[in-house]
């Protein structure tokens, strides 16, 4: 007897090449899980938005009665502080790696990270773009004059670049990869953690299989990866689908890793958050009441 596949929501963070592949090869079905994309929310995360805390297009699933969310991701201090505030919870188990950075338009006088001192910086309100500008850039400057502005979600930070809203913006794939393209100029780049994150309605068993399906996207995105990249039309944000983009210069974006974070390392994102003044949302601060397993 056939089973029933497993029927979970799952939003694509638009970071990631991996979960695109897993799509396209029929992975998710190969684990026995059929996957429900909320496109307005994915679309409503690229776009340009003032939402507050809470209100964010990505909260609404976790806040709208009966919207249930699924499994998510956001960067390993978001996804801490989301299910810290009360908007489900973290799964400690694995996480990804990806490249970040803040870039200025070519013609901009700004040359280095120490130029971005008092420069308003466009990130989405405590999302990755947002924690990442003071975890980087406290090598170079205090704090005090560090200014992360709020203007949006993934694609909403580069228009507002390129629109000269903003001066300075903090970009992650595949924007970082538009943005070259266009010949915007990167001051600082790294790398920051994710974690997924995760609703009650969502098994252990759902989030193991799905885990399982991009482990195994990863191990085919490296055997060929110039096959996958096309797949970076997922990606782009609507506002941007005006102009044909080369995706064969694009890279792999974010990078699944199958393995845990440690108790220290949540400890330092929490003592990181105080730091930078935006730990008031955070109403539960429990390590163990604030994770969920995938099944062993």
């Amino acid at each position: 007897m056939t089973l029933m596949p497993m029927k979970v929501k799952a939003m694509p963070s638009a970071m990631r090449l991996c979960e695109w592949v897993a799509l396209d090869e029929k992975l998710y079905e190969a684990e026995g899980l059929a996957i429900e994309i909320p496109w307005d929310v994915l679309h409503g995360t690229m776009s340009k938005w003032q939402a507050e805390y809470r209100s964010r297009p990505q909260d609404k699933p976790f806040t709208t009665t009966g919207n249930d969310a699924g499994i998510m991701s956001a960067c390993s201090w978001g996804s801490v502080c989301n299910a810290a505030s009360g908007m489900g919870k973290f799964v400690p188990d694995v996480h990804g790696v990806s490249p970040w950075g803040i870039y200025v338009r070519a013609e901009s006088k700004i040359r280095g990270p120490a130029d971005l001192r008092d420069v308003p910086i466009g990130v989405a309100l405590r999302a990755g773009s947002h924690f990442s500008v003071p975890f980087h850039l406290e090598k170079y400057l205090p704090l005090e004059n560090i200014k992360p502005v709020h203007v949006g979600g993934h694609g909403g930070r580069l228009t507002a670049l390129l629109d000269k809203e903003v001066e300075a913006a903090s970009l992650m794939p595949p924007q970082t990869y538009m943005a070259d393209e266009l010949g915007v100029r990167r001051v600082v780049g790294g790398q920051f953690k994710t974690l997924w994150w995760v609703d009650e309605h969502v098994t252990g068993e759902a989030i193991k299989r799905y885990f399982r399906a991009l482990k195994r996207a990863e191990a085919m995105m490296a055997r060929d990866l110039g096959r996958y990249l096309p797949l970076w039309k997922h990606s782009i944000p609507p506002q941007h689908q005006n102009r044909t983009w080369n995706f064969a210069a694009f890279g792999p974006g974010e990078r699944f890793v199958d393995e845990p974070i440690s108790r220290e390392e949540y400890d330092e994102l929490i003592a990181q958050t105080d730091r930078w003044n935006l730990g008031d949302v955070l109403k539960e601060r429990a390590f163990e009441n604030l994770i969920v397993h995938a099944a062993g």
